[in-house]
């Protein structure tokens, strides 16, 4: 992989949230074909996996097509990202994110993810290791609070703390994480979001840049956010909706405007299949993604179900693939 020493900007005003078995180079690869500016993440890779991994490639590996992108790494020690700093500016990536907003048991097990709210000076550490071992932007993703430790003057100093630490840009997810209780499916829903809490966040520190993350739909939200905060992220709908963000591109970076159906993103992506079929021989790998590009069409559920059906039983061959997209393009989608 090439050495990329070109950083990007940390105004980024989209960007499509890292998600753990969504968010995949074959995901990345489709939301290229809806907006070539958004800034894309990978899933969380655990620092302590990938350096004592003998297979760091699977890891890293992307496609080129897939810039700008940042990698997401979990972790609670410094000595570790010391490594995989290096590891990122080496392999090409755009950007370093901490992961300090994940519920799930496992990772909490681990003191990393969303429990390092509570540990603000060993965060900063890690923060500071991942800044010293790399010329790459350092960014964090984080919550407003954890269990009762949700208080704004803890999240404010938390901030400000990582700040000083070097982080480049503070991602919050407009809700509170609940570890003891509440499954991580459950913590993207039951706990309120609170966007006058990363209001007033942003208010009281004019002076960093916050990208706001939680509950957005559709571009006119985006649009309003921007209004206050210097990016948005964008999560599950992304995943689930991902032609509902055709306009990003036009709306919020000045590109001229252009027509996305699904047809031709699915037929444009083939040769990619294709190789990827050839090299691993699983198409499900990708059409799991693609299939949520079809939706509120006649035909929709039933384009899916054939889809999926063969893509499982590996009985999909290439152009089945490109003979159904055709009929999407017939269709006029």
């Amino acid at each position: 992989m090439f050495n990329n020493t070109n950083s990007i900007d940390i105004f980024h005003k989209i960007s499509i949230a890292p998600m753990m078995d969504c968010t995949d180079k074959h995901f990345r690869m489709l939301m290229r074909q809806i907006s070539s500016e958004a800034l894309l993440y990978t899933e969380m890779i655990v620092a302590q996996s990938l350096v004592f991994s003998n297979q760091k490639a699977k890891f890293l590996d992307f496609n080129e097509e897939e810039h700008p992108i940042a990698i997401q790494f979990g972790g609670d020690d410094p000595q570790l990202f010391k490594e995989v700093a290096k590891m990122a500016k080496d392999w090409g990536y755009d950007e370093i994110n901490l992961n300090v907003g994940c519920p799930s048991p496992r990772v909490s097990a681990g003191n990393f993810g969303a429990s390092l709210m509570n540990s603000p000076y060993k965060t900063a550490k890690c923060i500071e290791a991942l800044k010293n071992h790399s010329n790459l932007p350092v960014t964090v993703k984080h919550r407003i609070g954890v269990d009762n430790n949700d208080s704004f003057f803890n999240l404010n100093q938390f901030v400000r703390t990582l700040d000083l630490a070097g982080a480049d840009r503070f991602t919050v997810h407009a809700r509170k994480a609940i570890l003891k209780g509440l499954n991580p499916k459950d913590n993207r829903s039951i706990p309120p979001l609170r966007y006058d809490i990363v209001t007033q966040l942003k208010e009281v520190n004019p002076n960093l840049t916050i990208e706001i993350n939680g509950g957005f739909t559709n571009i006119e939200q985006c649009t309003n956010a921007l209004k206050k905060f210097d990016g948005v992220m964008i999560g599950r709908s992304a995943y689930k909706h991902p032609l509902r963000w055709s306009l990003i591109d036009e709306k919020f970076y000045g590109k001229e405007k252009k027509i996305i159906k699904a047809s031709s993103i699915i037929l444009d992506l083939i040769p990619y299949i294709e190789k990827h079929i050839e090299k691993y021989g699983s198409s499900w790998e990708i059409c799991k993604h693609l299939i949520n590009l079809v939706e509120s069409i006649p035909m929709a559920k039933k384009w899916r179900n054939k889809i999926t059906s063969k893509s499982i039983k590996k009985e999909l061959k290439i152009d089945d693939l490109s003979c159904s997209a055709k009929e999407l393009k017939n269709l006029g989608f």
